[in-house]
């Protein structure tokens, strides 16, 4: 059963809070400075070719393809490609010969219905492959979804850029005291300086002993003639988690949406879901159906156990219902309290 917050409204922080990569979206803007030279070369070449296709495309999407979509301080997400659209969903579904086959059910409402009632396959007909740059702590959450494919950068045969996540100060919280994953009030004064003053001189000197035990730059020039240099896959382990890695990410529709449903929610890490956030948007330009579907039945509905429904039922039949008498557990009743907009204090009304 999918409930609709009482606003209506999706909340904002599903798109995260950096809204500033909204102007790059377009074909003509700029591509801000968070690509490599070589990168910036390839995109402005592939962005000038042209090539006619029978397959079907989503002019959303085309208007970005390989663009850096900015998110945090250095990090981006990019669609480098993708394959089918909704008539693709919806042509899996009737098995049909495409868009000439039509039912009395609209392709709209039966990407609806599919997505409403988990029928899933469909939607695996279609994939994306992303090209991202995020703090490799921010990758080990993204990692354990395991149904992408996935090619990382490698600091085995590489050198790592000096490119390090400082968190905005009002990013920087204490630890929330009642989920232990989670943050509370945010740091201010003098305790939020100084950890903006740790992470910084850590970070510096954590690339420092890097260069240093390479006895690279990393440009790959020597440091010292004189001296060997510690093996790339050895000198790499001192490096702290908030450094940047790239790589390119492959998933059809059905598992990004899964990933999205639990890194768009509001409870999941800031970081991971200000790239969720960019992600939608590209969804909402690839798949405009799905992405309404999804964000209707998924993003702004909510699931309920069977004891949670038995509670909705008897509210709507106007009786009065508490918690101890429910069977609900404290945590489950304050969350459903929170789904339908309500407090104790309306339940003895």
């Amino acid at each position: 059963m999918a409930i609709q917050s009482r606003s209506g409204a999706r909340p904002e922080s599903r798109h995260g809070d950096d809204r500033n990569w909204g102007r790059y979206l377009s074909a003509k803007a700029p591509i801000p400075r968070l690509l490599t030279e070589a990168q910036e070369a390839e995109v402005r070449e592939l962005r000038d070719l042209s090539t006619q296709t029978r397959r079907v495309t989503a002019p959303g999407l085309e208007e970005i393809l390989y663009q850096p979509i900015p998110v945090l301080d250095h990090g981006f997400v990019r669609v480098i490609d993708y394959m089918g659209d909704d008539a693709a969903i919806v042509q899996a579904a009737r098995v049909s010969y495409g868009k000439g086959t039509r039912q009395l059910r609209g392709d709209t409402g039966l990407i609806g219905y599919l997505l409403r009632h988990r029928h899933t396959t469909p939607f695996e007909m279609c994939e994306i492959k992303y090209h991202v740059k995020l703090p490799i702590f921010v990758a080990r959450q993204w990692i354990r979804h395991r149904t992408a494919n996935v090619n990382e950068y490698s600091a085995r045969y590489s050198i790592l850029e000096k490119e390090f996540y400082i968190p905005a100060p009002e990013h920087l919280a204490a630890q929330s005291p009642d989920n232990r994953q989670g943050r509370g009030e945010t740091l201010e004064g003098a305790a939020a300086e100084r950890v903006l003053e740790l992470l910084k001189s850590d970070s510096d000197q954590a690339y420092a002993h890097y260069q240093e035990m390479l006895n690279e730059r990393s440009d790959g020039t020597v440091i010292d003639e004189g001296r060997a240099g510690l093996a790339r896959e050895l000198a790499r382990m001192n490096l702290p988690l908030n450094i940047y890695t790239q790589w390119y990410w492959k998933i059809d529709l059905h598992n990004l949406l899964h990933f999205l449903s639990l890194r768009a929610d509001p409870h999941a890490q800031y970081e991971i879901r200000a790239y969720a956030g960019v992600m939608l948007e590209t969804v909402r330009r690839w798949v405009p159906a799905t992405y309404h579907a999804f964000e209707s039945h998924v993003l702004e509905g909510a699931q309920l156990s069977g004891g949670g429904l038995a509670v909705v039922r008897r509210l709507l039949a106007g009786e009065r219902v508490t918690q101890e008498e429910s069977g609900l557990s404290k945590r489950e009743w304050r969350e459903l309290m929170a789904t339908l907009g309500r407090s104790d204090e309306d339940n003895d009304t």
